[in-house]
């Protein structure tokens, strides 16, 4: 039987990236995103039984996509026990590589529930950044022992590469949605207060952000909720602060 060439197999796995790579581009919502590039990691990278993908924001790191919801659990154990590859990924090191989890003892807590539980011997973490922010982490695991070869580090870098710009795309686009939703429930609302109550549009935003401010809620939330019922949260505003309908 003849062998590939190194060559051939290279040209090969260029080509699956190229072309996982534009499937996670023609993903429709950041989740299918995310999902797409999961499963890429398994196709692409021969060492790969599972991977996840994590994602920081304010005030947490949660793994929004696994090829395994078990290993979604035990990769968000990390966080709550501060230790592991995606971890130290964030904090430390771009590329965290481990040949034997069994036997690494930067991270005994999780390595022993990955090898015990989830039955995983190697991992690949790298971290997800642009130029100047870091997102997450792309983690890559795998069964055997010394999984992942130098090779496999540099396919998992251009993987890591272009996820990174997909979900900052994602998020941007995410956020831009959301900034343009919020805008629109505050239109509604102070169109609401300028008809029922004769104000001009800057007195009945005021209003809003009065309670707002007295009341600790957000401004959308009151916005939303005038929108929704009709009604101002009362309470929250001295009654003498209170517009009075007019007509």
């Amino acid at each position: 039987m003849r062998r590939r060439s190194v060559t051939s197999v290279q040209r090969d796995l260029d080509r699956l990236i190229v072309q996982a790579v534009q499937d996670m581009a023609a993903a429709t919502t950041f989740d299918s995103t995310l999902d797409r590039a999961v499963e890429l990691c398994t196709e692409a990278i021969a060492g790969c039984d599972l991977a996840g993908i994590s994602i920081r924001n304010s005030t947490e790191v949660r793994t929004l996509a696994a090829s395994n919801e078990f290993l979604r659990r035990i990769d968000d154990l990390q966080f709550q026990l501060t230790e592991g590859p995606c971890y130290d990924a964030l904090r430390l090191h771009e590329v965290v590589v481990s040949n034997d989890l069994a036997a690494d003892e930067r991270w005994p807590r999780w390595a022993a529930r990955m090898v015990e539980e989830v039955g995983v011997r190697s991992v690949l973490s790298l971290r997800l950044f642009t130029s100047s922010d870091t997102l997450g982490a792309l983690n890559l695991y795998g069964r055997a022992v010394t999984a992942f070869g130098n090779d496999d580090v540099q396919e998992g870098q251009i993987l890591a590469a272009h996820a990174a710009a997909l979900v900052a795309s994602s998020t941007k686009e995410s956020q831009l949605t959301t900034a343009l939703e919020h805008r629109t429930i505050l239109g509604q609302a102070t169109g609401i207060l300028m008809e029922r109550f004769g104000l001009d549009a800057d007195t009945a935003f005021g209003v809003m952000r009065r309670i707002s401010q007295s009341g600790n809620i957000k401004l959308y939330r009151i916005a939303e909720h005038l929108v929704s019922t009709g009604q101002l949260p009362r309470g929250e505003l001295p009654a003498s602060e209170e517009p009075e309908p007019t007509g």
